[in-house]
This record gives structure tokens, sequence and C-alpha cells, in this order.
């Protein structure tokens, strides 16, 4: 047995045995109570307990929020928290996640309450970030601990964490210093108080070596006390941030004790545009695009257009083998002829080689000729805008010319035997969708020739339109574009006009960042051409790409083929990804990478379970190792459950982290049943008896780098 295996195995035991609740002195005869799977969320409005929301609803996990200062809420007490249905018990909430370990006030007996319901259902507990003290099993900083900044340290999964909840994690846990001249983190380091009270324990999941002083301390642990177990989290961290989004995973399988609706995977695509295509070459001198609009210039000989050779295309097969990650490339037909044309009718390398390679990627239609296929531009302003009729009306590209590209291409890829989804389409530069400022509508031609075409995905732009939305009958799929220019072919070329774009006009810059402050961030200096992109933007750009990974988010990103021509730039930046992600996970936790139309699928399936459950249509619930969900009809259900789970007899979902999870079709009526392993044995009541509640935690310091995220670099002063 190997040690990933070894480690899911002893996982899966722990948390089979945590989902036993605790025996007490109730009546064997007692039926086992029902546990809704819903969530108790207690929000003070914190970035703690704020990422974790995040969290939640990203995976689309249900929870029932409780804001503190909302002199309307409900108060919570044994009626809030249970009651019976079917003569059975119920608990209302599978676990509870607190601001700290008591936000309700010396003596409350809303705290109480919550203590008792724990204790009664064995129901678990966060305390998101609580100041360490013997309360919570610690000791204070002061003895023997730390209390400041966690700027770019690394904290580590220990033993008990990696055979625990954070076993999908290889062992690091880093955390961010972006900006020097901010503290981005803060935490308290703390030990284990030696003796602690009668039958309680504090067992460390994530700690670190303590700064400026000997041994480690629990920046994350389990304190099991009174009959509860709290996860005691003593730092503080916002959704965005890497170090949140590595325990978040953990954290929620956690107090779930690994049964939970909704779920999360790791995901990466890379999309590559205008395959076949040339790109025009960013100059150096002129500080802009020759072939763009605005553009005084023309292509100069020495500057010639960037496009893929066939040793590109052969080094593309060769990296994507040899890193496990299939591009999708989204080519241009047109480009393959002129080629030809400009080559006295000789053969196209470069398809050559792509053909004798088409298995190894994905292939997308980006239109025949990348033709701009939104409102006709009036190019004869800087920036262009919509030209209009006599009447003031939008001209529009018409329909036969927008089903001449899409087709086009499709016929041009089928004479030559390479095979393509006909349902996928990329435009060029997202064209034919609305294109704020000058294009607020889509090309209303457009929708008709994707239903006549057969398409039902169409790429578009997150920096324009994040969210997934119709098109007609098609919906769109949403892309990130990578901060690597389409117009560039080496290192100097991205960085001189990185410079160009990103520092002050005092500095040779273009001064976009003086006139639109609100959106970028200038560099301070200019970066030094030669070693700029390896030492900032490659990582930079890498950083931003992993963050979007850790979020759960299955969007693509983008490139252009230029980035995997001459100095193969790209690359630079998708092995750091790679690399990153590799020394952080585990094996059983690998990145997901989808096709366009699968993360199409993704997406539409997320918007109608998150909208059945903003709706309140969707019941869950746990009695013993049955689980039982009911949805609405056609809502397909999401979960994460033990290894081991059978839906109908079959396993349910697929591996990954250490559980199962995935979606499935509920039967007629809408119900889904599942069961737990065998080994997973029916919750049993625990006699209720008030717990002792500590007073409420000090309060604890959220510093500026928390409460307002750091922005990673230039373009990116609202993190994604």
């Amino acid at each position: 047995m190997g040690r990933t295996t070894r480690r899911l195995a002893a996982w899966s035991a722990a948390a089979l045995l945590a989902m036993t609740l605790p025996q007490g002195s109730a009546s064997a005869a007692e039926p086992a109570p029902r546990v809704d799977l819903r969530l108790l969320v207690v929000d003070d409005g914190g970035p703690a307990v704020q990422a974790i929301r995040a969290e939640l609803d990203t995976a689309g996990t249900p929870y029932t929020p409780l804001v503190l200062d909302d002199a309307k809420r409900a108060r919570v007490d044994a009626g809030f928290l249970s009651d019976t249905v079917d003569g059975r018990p119920r608990a209302k909430f599978q676990g509870v996640v607190l601001p700290n370990d008591n936000p309700f006030g010396a003596g409350s007996a809303e705290m109480t309450a919550l203590a008792d319901y724990e204790k009664r259902f064995g129901i678990r507990q966060v305390d998101a970030y609580t100041y360490a003290r013997p309360a919570v099993g610690l000791n204070t900083p002061q003895d023997g601990g730390y209390a400041g900044p966690l700027d770019g340290r690394t904290a580590q999964v220990t033993p008990a964490g990696a055979t625990g909840p954070f076993g999908y994690l290889k062992g690091n846990v880093p955390f961010e210093d972006n900006d020097p001249a901010v503290n981005e983190s803060y935490g308290y380091v703390a030990t284990p108080l030696e003796h602690q009270a009668d039958g309680a324990t504090f067992t460390p999941y994530v700690d670190a070596a303590v700064p400026g002083g000997s041994g480690r301390g629990s920046l994350i642990g389990r304190y099991d006390h009174d009959g509860r177990s709290e996860l005691v989290v003593t730092f503080v961290a916002n959704r965005y941030q890497t170090q949140f989004r590595l325990v978040a995973r953990g954290i929620v399988e956690w107090v779930t004790q690994g049964v939970h609706l909704g779920a999360a995977r790791n995901y990466f695509g890379v999309h590559v545009d205008d395959v076949f295509a040339s790109d025009d070459r960013w100059d150096t001198k002129l500080k802009c695009t020759p072939g763009d609009v605005d553009c005084p210039g023309n292509p100069s000989p020495e500057s010639p257009s960037l496009r893929m050779t066939a040793a590109d295309a052969q080094y593309a097969r060769q990296w994507s083998q040899s890193h496990g990650l299939t591009l999708d490339l989204a080519y241009n037909g047109v480009g393959s002829e002129e080629y030809r044309a400009d080559h006295g009718g000789a053969p196209d390398p470069l398809l050559q080689q792509l053909l004798a390679d088409q298995k190894s990627f994905r292939w997308i239609n980006h239109t025949y000729t990348h033709a701009f296929l939104g409102c006709v531009q009036n190019t004869t302003v800087v920036p262009w805008k919509c030209a209009t009729d006599l009447l003031g009306r939008v001209r529009w590209t018409d329909a036969a010319t927008i089903g001449y590209q899409v087709n086009q291409n499709l016929a041009w890829a089928a004479g030559n035997k390479l095979a393509v989804d006909r349902d996928e389409l990329v435009t060029g530069e997202h064209s034919g969708l609305k294109t704020l400022p000058q294009q607020p509508d889509d090309n209303p031609n457009l929708a008709p020739v994707l239903a006549a075409s057969g398409v039902g995905w169409i790429g578009s732009d997150t920096s324009r339109e994040p969210g997934q939305r119709p098109v007609g009958g098609a919906l769109t799929v949403p892309r990130y574009p990578m901060n690597v220019y389409y117009n560039v072919g080496t290192a100097a070329e991205q960085t001189d006009e990185y410079n160009w774009l990103y520092t002050k006009k005092a500095d040779g810059g273009s001064g976009t960042c003086e006139k639109y402050p609100e959106t970028t961030t200038c560099l301070k200096k200019p970066l030094d051409v030669k070693t700029g992109f390896a030492s900032y933007i490659a990582p930079l750009e890498a950083r931003i790409a992993l963050g979007h990974v850790l979020a759960n988010d299955p969007r693509p990103h983008f490139m252009h083929q230029s980035n995997l021509s001459e100095e193969r730039i790209g690359y630079t930046v998708l092995e750091k990804v790679l690399a990153d992600y590799n020394g952080l996970f585990a094996a059983d936790t690998p990145l997901v990478n989808l096709r366009m139309k699968d993360i199409g699928s993704e997406l539409t399936r997320r918007a109608a379970w998150n909208a059945a459950l903003a709706a309140g249509k969707v019941t869950a619930y746990r009695t013993g190792t049955a689980v039982t969900v009911d949805a609405p009809a056609g809502v397909q259900v999401s979960a994460t459950l033990p290894a081991g789970t059978t839906q109908n007899g079959t396993a349910f979902g697929t591996a990954y982290a250490g559980a199962r999870s995935g979606w499935t079709a509920p039967a007629a009526g809408g119900r889904a049943d599942f069961t737990l392993p065998a080994q997973a044995a029916a919750p049993r009541l625990q006699s209720a008896r008030a717990a002792r509640v500590q007073a409420p935690a000090p309060a604890a310091r959220v510093p500026q780098g928390v409460s307002h995220p750091v922005a990673y670099g230039p373009g990116e002063s609202a993190r994604r």
C-alpha cells in the first residue's frame, strides 16, 4: 500500500468514526436523529466568516446566515436549533461557524443553547478567528508563542491534520506577502496547554514555527471538551488569500463531518487563440502595434508578424504530454491558406505538424479570418466607435458574414480532416457580444446564426462579463485573459509593453495608471527589460491564475499562439502555475482540465443548483447511514460524501481530495438517496446537559491587508 493510499485509508476511517455522534444516556430504542444538511453561520461582518461564506457559496453548500448586528435576527435557542419531525429528533444544522469561540457575550443564553445543541447532536463548531487562550485549549501568545504578522511565513500540516481534514495538502501552507509595506496577515501561534481540563484534548492540524522563539504552535487545531468539538483558527484571512484557499476545503469537510451538499474542484484550462493565423508585433520604438487602428506606423520588415512554426507545434505536444495539461487550440483556418499563398502553394508545415498531433489537443472554432463580428467599426477615431446610418441607427455586421466566418472555418477543418466540436465557438476578440463602452448590446444577428450553425457554447471575456449568460439558445463560457500579450514573442517585448502600460508618464509610460487609478496599480519603477518578465511578470500572472484555480473556478484562461512561438514565453507562466500547484497538493487532488463545453455545462448546473438553494427548494438530511436529498425536477444535485458511499447500489460521484463528489440526477419526483458506508454507524442522541461556556474571546487584530485585500499587481486592483 503506497503513501497516498495509506493516507486515504486513515482519513476515511477517521472521517467515518467522527460521524458517529457521542454515546450518552439516551435509550437504545430512541430513533437516530435527523440531521439537516445545512450549516449555521453566525456572521460578525469580519473577513474570516466572510471567507468561509464565500467557500460555501462557491461550492453550493447551503447555510443559514445569522448576522450578529441585525436587530431583527432570530435568537438562538433550543427551538431555533432543533425540533421533532415524524417522531424523530431533528438537528436543523449539521455544523456551526462562529466568528470566534463565543461571539454572544459573557453568560449569554444563546451560547449556552448552542453548546447544549452541539453536545446533544454531536454538532461541530468552527471558530473562524479567535484569540489563543486557555478557553480554547491554548496558552496565550505571551506564554511561549507569538502574536503578529505572518506575511511570507510557511505553516505546515501536522501528521494529525494529514490523516484528518487536511490530507489533500502536501504539507506546506504559505502565507502571502504581496506588498512589503502592508501587513497582509495576522495570527497567534500558540502552544496547547500542557494540562487540559478533565477530558479535554487539543490536537494541532496546521502549525508553524514560533517566530523569534523555539518550538511550534498551532494555527488550526481541534479542541475537544465538555462533549463538544471546536476547530480553533487563530489566524485571520480573507477569501482571496492563498493561505485561506488552501485550508478552506478542510475546514468545510471537518465541520460537516465529510457529508455535505455542494462540491469543489481545482480547475485549470488554457485556451490558445489565433492558431494558424499570424499576430501583429509590438513595436518597442513606436510603443504601439503597427496594424492596430491606434498605431500610426506600418509593420516593419525587421519586426515580422508572429506565427508558430512546426517546431513550436512539436514542442507544444511534448510540453502538454509531459505536464499533463491538454491545451485547447482556437484556430483560424485562413492563416494556413495565407501561408500557402505566400509560399507559392507549398504545404503549410505548421498545419501538417498539428494535423499529425491533433489528438494531443482539443480544437475550438475561432472563425475563419478572425473578423470583428459586432457593429461596423468606425476606425477614423480613437478609440473606435460604432458606425451609424443616416438615421443614427447602429450598423451591424450582417448574418451572412457571421455565418460565413463560423461555417467556413468548420468546412476548412473538415477539408483538412481536423476533428472539431461544432458546438463550441470563440469569435475574434469575443466580437458580436457586447463590448463596453462602444457596443453595449450584442449584435442582433449573432444569436440566429449560432442557432443555425449548431453552436451551444460561445467564449466571452471575464474582464467584461464574468458571469455566464444566454445568447439566444447558446450560453457563454467566460474566459480569463492572461496578461501575456498577443503581440509579443519575446520576454523583452512583453516587458517593454508592460512598462508602457503600467508606469507613469514621467517614467516613459502611457499614463494609464494616472488616468484610471481605480482600476490599475502603477509599477513603482519600470522593470528591467532583460529580467522583468522572469522576475516579476511571470510570477505575478501565475499567482493570479493560481488564485482562480484555488477558488473552485472552472472558467478557463486564454493566451495566444504568439506566446507559444519564438521564446515561447507563455510556458513560463503555465509552468509556474503547475509547479506551485504540485508543490501544494497531494496526488489525490489533481488539477481538473475540462474542455470548453464541459466548463459551460458545469457553470449551467451550478446556476440551476444555486437558484434552487436560494429559493429554498432543496431539502437534505442524514439519518444514520442514509442521506436523502429532495430537489426540483430537472435540477441536478451536487454533493460531497465519504469514500464508499453508494447511490442505488453504485458508487457515487468520483474520487477527489479523499472523498467522493459530483453531480447526480435525482429520480422521478426530484429525490436522490445515498447510502453512507457501513462503518458510519447510526448517530445516537446524547442527553442534553449544559456545557461549560467560556467568556468571549478578546478582540483579535485584523490588519489592513485582510480587511482591504492587497492587489496582486498592475491591473489587479480588485482580487478575482
